[in-house]
């Protein structure tokens, strides 16, 4: 039986690389010795041109009405108002107001000049592409086919450029069902026919070509799944802890599932995993198994039920988003698998590809103090960025890449950490 793999983590002082005044693109540099690299991101689609019909109802027409808005936010989440760090603003001339600024096109820069010298032979997108309300078949008045343009084709156009077979593996999210069926099943359309992009349906398995049979990645919709399942609304009491005995979620029909297969979806991720004979298996879901904004608690709770039995027996990592943070995180499998010598799981939490948001420390504390399972290795809120994994022989290196909040798409190393093939 292959034993337990030795974790190691190192934190890297923050790094800027030597990328600025480059008069020219640098090739990646050559897959040496069988290495394979990626990058993951998450909840990119927050763009000007698509926001929420609040924001023009009642527009911050002052940064001192958008610092209010900000502290009222942090009140109502029972995180300290105290040390509040405000998000990059954009002053929108359509709206006559304050919204937070974008990072998506930064953050595409930042994986854009990253891939100059490391190895991104394809990418994972884990939900939210579309923010706030989906693909919505112009019942906003706007034509479908340049809301994917301006959210997919522009913003990406340099990535994975030059890099054959690249394409980026997509999962949806929440938002991605705001508005109807129709309309997430027309975001599936477009993604199928991409050359940059690639699904095959709500959830898939694919096998990069750039990895020779050596990596097989299984993509889910959480946010079907979790419709067709009890799942309680996220509350917080005032000290940060959750509440208990609160109500169910209210689900919209056409996100419950609509057939066998998608009722049956924790059972064909099970099955295809068991019958994968790739060396390195990932998941990649929109909503996460742990995370650190205080609102999502419940959600996975119902998914770390219902998918750990199969995580832990055969995923050498679980790829999420949902919260606009970077986090990684690992969970002990002793449970799962009956197993007190199993390998922990690996969740990479990539979802700060274009919307900030904070932490919640006092909900932190209490997450992290009742549940012994649980291992914290690093949390960022309040930030742009995106997450790359490298795999060499038996050891993956996940480093976490944060952008400047001055736009400039200036890929900055933050955090790097190792782990074992299950």
């Amino acid at each position: 039986m292959k034993r337990a793999a030795s974790f190691r983590r190192a934190i890297l002082t923050p790094l800027m690389l030597a990328l600025a005044g480059a008069t020219s693109a640098c090739a990646a540099p050559a897959d040496e010795e069988g290495e394979i690299g990626f990058v993951a991101f998450g909840d990119s689609g927050y763009h000007y041109g698509y926001m929420k019909a609040k924001e023009y109802k009642h527009p911050l027409k002052t940064m001192d009405a958008f610092i209010e808005a900000e502290k009222k936010d942090a009140m109502e989440d029972y995180r300290p108002v105290e040390g509040l760090e405000i998000p990059p603003t954009y002053f929108h001339p359509g709206i006559g107001g304050y919204v937070a600024a974008s990072g998506q096109q930064p953050v595409a820069d930042a994986m854009v000049r990253f891939c100059e010298t490391a190895l991104c032979q394809w990418g994972t997108l884990a939900g939210d592409n579309i923010y706030p309300d989906g693909a919505t078949m112009g019942t906003d008045g706007k034509d479908d086919a340049t809301r994917f343009h301006d959210l997919f084709a522009v913003p990406y156009a340099k990535l994975g450029a030059g890099t054959p077979d690249f394409r980026i593996y997509t999962a949806l999210g929440n938002h991605d069902w705001n508005t109807s069926r129709e309309g997430a099943m027309a975001q599936v359309a477009y993604m199928e026919q991409s050359d940059k992009f690639y699904m095959d349906g709500i959830f898939y398995r694919v096998s990069p070509p750039a990895a020779h049979g050596q990596v097989e990645i299984f993509v889910i919709d959480t946010e079907v799944m979790l419709a067709g399942l009890p799942v309680h609304e996220a509350v917080l009491n005032p000290d940060g802890s959750e509440a208990s005995d609160t109500p169910l979620d209210k689900v919209e029909d056409w996100t419950k599932p609509a057939n066998d297969a998608e009722r049956n979806m924790a059972e064909w991720l099970a099955s295809a995993m068991a019958g994968s004979t790739a060396k390195w298996k990932f998941v990649v879901a929109h909503h996460p198994l742990w995370s650190s904004g205080g609102s999502k608690f419940e959600q996975a709770r119902v998914l770390r039920r219902v998918l750990l039995p199969t995580l832990c027996k055969y995923a050498d990592a679980y790829f999420s988003g949902h919260e606009h943070s970077l986090e990684l995180h690992t969970t002990d499998c002793a449970a799962a698998t009956g197993n007190a010598d199993a390998q922990p799981l690996v969740e990479v939490l990539s979802g700060a590809a274009a919307k900030q948001r904070p932490l919640n420390k006092p909900f932190m504390a209490h997450q992290e103090a009742n549940n012994p399972d649980y291992h914290p290795l690093y949390r960022r809120g309040m930030v742009w960025g995106f997450a790359h994994v490298s795999l060499k022989g038996d050891t993956a290196e996940v480093t976490m890449i944060t952008t400047p909040n001055d736009g400039s798409g200036e890929p900055v190393v933050d955090y790097s950490w190792s782990f074992e093939n299950r």
